[in-house]
C-alpha cells in the first residue's frame, strides 16, 4: 500500500492543519494542562462536522475544557447547565404571545448558536434529551409543527459525569451514536496536578483567550479535509473493522456503517493535521478508540473503558 500512496503524495502539500494544531496547543498550553492530545481530538472532531462527549468525574476540568475551545474557535457560544426539571423549551426556546402583534412570536433559546456547550448531559431527562438529539442529528429544532434551522457550525461539547452517580439519566444509544467521539478526562498525572495546584485556578485565564481562527478559514479547512485521498486498502481496512465488531458475539451490537463513516472522516482529518494530502493506517488508529468506545458493548462487560479500540488494532491485521 506504500507504494499507492507515494503516489498520492503532493509536492505542494497543505501544512494549515498543523499550524491549527499548533496555535491551539500554544493558546490552550497555560490553562489545559497536560491535554494536548484531547485538544486535537476535538479540533478534529469540530472539523469533521461532528460532536463532542466528556467523560469524568466532577472537577477534573470538562467545563473548562469545553469552554477553552469554543473561545480559540472565535465562534458564537453558549452554555447550558443540564438538570432534571429541564424542559425541551428550555433549550430550543418558546413561542410566547405578543400582545402588541396579537399572535405568538418564537423565542429562540440556547440552542441557537454555533458552539453549545452542555454541562451535565445526563441530569437532564428524556424529554430533553430527545430535543437535543434532533438538533445535534439535524441541525434544526422543532417547535409547534414549525422547523427552525441551526447555524452550519452548530457544534456540542456535552460534559457527563459517570452514570452511578445520584440524579443521572442514562443516554439513549441513539444519542451516543450522534456523538463523533467520546473523550475521558481522567485525573492528571503527578507533574501536571503539581503544576495545576502552584498556578491555581485558570478559569480566570479564559477571558484573555483570543480566537485562532476566524468563520471563513474553517470553512475552507473543512473543505479541504473532505478531499483527502483513501486509498482502497484504507477502505477495506476500516471494512475489516466493521466486520470484527459484528461477528464471532463480541458485541451486543456491531458497529453500524455510520460509524464507519466516522472512523474516515476524523482520520481525514488527522492526516490533514499531520500535513498530509492522504490517511494512512495510523491516522485510523490514532482515533479509533475515541469514536467506537462508546458506541460498542462487549458481552459479559458493563463498562468498555477506552481499551476496545486498542483490542480491536490489536487484533485486525494492517492491510
Amino acid at each position: 500500500m506504500s507504494d499507492v500512496l507515494e503516489k498520492r503524495v503532493s509536492s505542494d502539500v497543505d501544512t494549515s492543519g498543523e499550524t491549527l494544531v499548533s496555535d491551539a496547543l500554544k493558546a490552550l498550553k497555560d490553562i489545559l494542562l497536560g491535554r494536548e492530545e484531547e485538544i486535537k481530538l476535538t479540533l478534529a472532531a469540530f472539523l469533521a462536522d461532528g460532536h463532542v462527549l466528556l467523560d469524568g468525574v466532577p472537577g477534573v476540568g470538562k467545563t473548562v475544557f469545553a469552554e477553552a475551545i469554543a473561545r480559540i474557535m472565535g465562534l458564537e457560544f453558549a452554555r447550558v447547565q443540564f438538570t432534571s426539571d429541564l424542559l425541551p423549551a428550555d433549550l430550543i426556546g418558546a413561542s410566547i404571545y405578543d400582545a402588541a402583534s396579537s399572535g405568538f412570536s418564537f423565542h429562540k433559546g440556547p440552542v441557537f448558536t454555533e458552539i453549545l456547550l452542555i454541562d451535565e448531559i445526563n441530569r437532564a431527562g428524556p424529554k430533553a434529551q430527545s430535543a437535543l438529539l434532533e438538533a445535534m442529528a439535524e441541525k434544526q429544532v422543532s417547535q409547534d409543527g414549525e422547523s427552525y434551522p441551526l447555524s452550519d457550525f452548530f457544534f456540542t461539547i456535552a460534559t457527563r459525569n459517570p452514570g452511578q452517580q445520584l440524579g443521572t439519566f442514562p443516554l439513549p444509544e441513539a444519542q451516543l451514536d450522534r456523538f463523533l467521539l467520546r473523550l475521558e478526562l481522567g485525573y492528571p498525572d503527578r507533574e501536571t496536578e503539581l503544576e495545576l495546584l502552584s498556578l491555581g485556578g485558570r478559569k480566570k485565564a479564559l477571558v484573555d483567550l483570543e480566537p485562532i481562527t476566524d468563520p471563513k478559514s474553517i470553512i475552507t479547512f473543512r473543505e479541504t479535509v473532505t478531499q483527502l485521498f483513501v486509498a482502497e486498502p484504507i477502505l477495506n481496512y476500516v471494512r475489516d473493522i466493521l466486520d470484527y465488531t459484528r461477528t464471532g458475539q463480541r458485541y451486543l451490537n456491531g458497529l453500524s456503517s455510520r460509524a464507519g463513516l466516522s472512523i474516515l472522516a476524523l482520520a481525514r482529518v488527522w492526516g490533514w493535521m499531520d500535513g498530509r494530502d492522504h490517511v494512512i493506517p495510523s491516522d485510523v488508529q490514532a482515533i479509533l478508540p475515541s469514536v467506537i468506545d462508546h458506541r460498542l458493548v462487549p458481552y459479559g462487560e458493563r463498562d468498555t473503558g477506552r481499551s476496545q479500540g486498542q483490542k480491536i488494532i490489536e487484533a485486525v491485521p494492517v492491510p
